[in-house]
């Protein structure tokens, strides 16, 4: 287990950017996968992208595809979200999560740890 705050919500006009970030605690922060999910309120969670532990293999999920990035910083353990472009259904709270080892899950159940959230909404 690792515990994780994220940290970068806010309040954006359409077409505007936000960067979300993920702070971790532990040693072996290099050893995780990590991903951001987002949900709305009545719905399912969902994710949005995933990093891999070491090299900076990415999945992203065609929605949001060309608008964000997900990237690491192993040395400060921390996961990042640059949200370019967003959209009013971008609107959702935002959560960071981690699963053990390599992992290619998009799933909640394949992500062992979870933040709080953070809010994100974007105005029309």
């Amino acid at each position: 287990q690792v515990a994780l705050v994220e940290s970068g919500g806010g309040l954006v006009q359409a077409g505007g950017s936000l960067r979300l970030s993920c702070a971790a605690s532990g040693r072996t922060f290099s050893s995780y996968t990590m991903g951001w999910f987002r949900q709305v309120s009545g719905k399912e969670r969902e994710f949005v992208a995933s990093i891999a532990p070491i090299g900076g293999l990415t999945d992203i999920v065609d929605s949001v595809k060309g608008r964000f990035i997900i990237s690491r910083d192993n040395a400060k353990r921390t996961v990042f979200l640059q949200m370019n472009s967003l959209k009013p259904e971008d609107t959702a709270i935002y959560y960071c999560a981690a699963a053990v080892g390599v992992s290619y899950s998009r799933s909640e159940s394949g992500f062992g740890s979870w933040g709080q959230g953070t809010q994100v909404t974007v105005s029309s």
